[in-house]
């Protein structure tokens, strides 16, 4: 099969509904239609739930590790629809490759707040400086850093 990534990463989406997570944000490698789509500066970002798409965008500006949030949009999800199974792990074209294949993702993530963000043109270096980037370390971190901040404001709203 082609966009076997994408099969993995369903089963492990479906299998973090075990822990009730509040959210899930996966990251892959996934598609080569990101890099057609953003170039090389931008992580993609897709994301079944608004403030946590604005939280990573945010977190991505204070850490010079951007993203670009590509729409999420019911109008995509038919592209999906078969003929044979319940539903195909690629569309009939090339066509929003990278919305495509986080159109399929977020069949699994219906339990919780979800976010993608696709690393195929963030993660590696091409050319003379050929290898990995980190990224996006710097913007887990400053989520992860933000939301910590997030939640002692909130534990101490409780306190009093």
């Amino acid at each position: 099969t082609d966009a076997e990534g994408r099969l993995i990463l369903c089963d492990a989406m479906t299998y973090a509904e075990r822990d009730e997570p509040v959210a899930v944000i996966d990251i892959a490698t996934l598609t080569g239609a990101c890099i057609i789509a953003l170039g090389r500066h931008p992580h993609g970002l897709l994301s079944n739930h608004p403030p946590l798409a604005h939280a990573l965008t945010a977190a991505g500006q204070a850490a010079a590790d951007r993203v670009w949030e590509l729409p999420l949009w019911e109008d995509y999800q038919e592209g999906l629809d078969s003929n044979f199974a319940d539903m195909a792990n690629i569309a009939g074209s090339r066509d929003g490759g990278a919305i495509m294949a986080a159109c399929f993702l977020s069949r699994f993530a219906k339990k919780y707040h979800w976010a993608h963000l696709d690393i195929a043109g963030t993660a590696w270096k091409t050319g003379k400086a050929k290898g990995a980037t980190g990224r996006p370390v710097p913007l887990l971190t400053q989520y992860l850093l933000d939301r910590a901040t997030e939640v002692q404001r909130e534990d101490g709203r409780a306190a009093h």
